[in-house]
């Protein structure tokens, strides 16, 4: 897929204010830890996140989506009636219906003839909305569209923890331990079809998506029976399964991202993957033979926040001058189930 009329314009973004190390994690997992014989650092040594921030109990997952998609507004002097669609793509949301869009868009004061809605792809949610209103843009049908989303990581992991020191053994931790990688975060992505004043610096190129669905039973999160009539959460994930099959999904997604974009790998200056840890860094970038300097990363010190940890860490990078202008960027995302989706932006 192509594009020749969307441009990024502004991102947006908020940091949940409760910062939660590994080492506070395996101090609440002692019992675990002793059980098995760990030693402590085990979490830091397996993920390379030494800490993550979660919202404070109760947080509600709209007020950050909203703050953030204020932020990228503001930034670009974009008012609330430009916006012809308003899409939230977190994996977390506030209920089943109505969607958590609706209650964004309330807060921010947007109505009228926008499209406001939700969807939903694991952590691959956000790049979907961006592909969502970058459609509506080329094809003249808006001229600004909002992308936003939050994640929440504190609830399942006090259910996974709870669950861990219960059963106590190395099966459920193994299962168990990517939820421990889980940071809280709001971002939102403001795109435009650049007739704005001063802003459509950031030109989205294209992309491409691949997909293995075969192995959609890899990682899952939801409700589920208790047995005794009442519903649990509950999150299992095959971390290495995920990891080797993700891998393998995304060096066949590269292989066609290139010519879909008619770069070689070479021309390629910047890369930002989906920030899962470390070992899945560096086996995704070994596997597609990409430089690691050429990569910036955030899961040391805010963890997985699934949907929102791609754009966030842009918008950082951006900040720290870490991405420069006219610079060919690569977005590189995994989700489960599998899919994979790698999107070109000219900066």
């Amino acid at each position: 897929m192509k594009y020749s009329k969307v441009h990024i314009t502004a991102l947006g973004y908020e940091l949940a204010p409760v910062v939660v190390t590994s080492s506070e994690l395996e101090r609440r997992l002692e019992p675990l830890y002793k059980a098995l014989r760990f030693a402590p650092g085990q979490l830091q040594a397996l993920t390379g996140i030494r800490e993550r921030r979660w919202w404070e109990p109760g947080y509600p997952l709209s007020r950050g989506a909203a703050a953030a998609g204020r932020k990228a507004l503001e930034s670009a002097g974009v008012g609330v009636e430009d916006i012809g669609a308003l899409i939230y793509t977190g994996v977390c949301r506030e209920q089943f219906e109505p969607a958590t869009a609706c209650r964004v868009a309330a807060n921010l004061g947007i109505s009228g003839n926008a499209a406001i809605f939700d969807i939903s792809n694991a952590c691959l949610g956000v790049l979907n909305g961006i592909l969502e209103v970058a459609n509506r843009i080329e094809l003249g049908q808006i001229r600004a569209g909002l992308v936003v989303s939050c994640e929440s990581a504190r609830e399942i992991n006090d259910i996974m923890i709870d669950r861990m020191l219960a059963e106590r053994s190395m099966e459920q931790f193994a299962s168990s331990v990517a939820t421990l990688t889980g940071g809280s975060g709001a971002v939102a992505v403001l795109l435009t079809d650049g007739s704005f004043s001063g802003n459509g610096r950031h030109r989205l190129i294209g992309g491409i998506t691949k997909a293995a669905p075969e192995h959609h039973g890899l990682c899952l999160w939801g409700v589920t029976p208790d047995g005794s009539g009442k519903y649990v959460q509950k999150m299992v994930t095959d971390a290495v399964n995920v990891m080797n099959f993700g891998v393998e999904l995304g060096r066949r997604t590269w292989a066609a991202f290139l010519p879909e974009m008619g770069w070689q790998a070479s021309d390629v200056d910047r890369v930002v993957c989906h920030q899962v840890g470390s070992a899945h860094q560096s086996a995704i970038l070994k596997t597609l033979g990409i430089p690691a300097d050429k990569d910036f990363t955030t899961f040391e010190y805010l963890g997985n926040m699934g949907t929102v940890s791609l754009p966030l860490t842009m918008a950082i990078a951006e900040e720290r001058e870490e991405i420069l202008p006219g610079e060919k960027v690569g977005l590189l995302g995994i989700g489960s189930g599998l899919n994979c989706l790698m999107l070109g932006v000219e900066w």
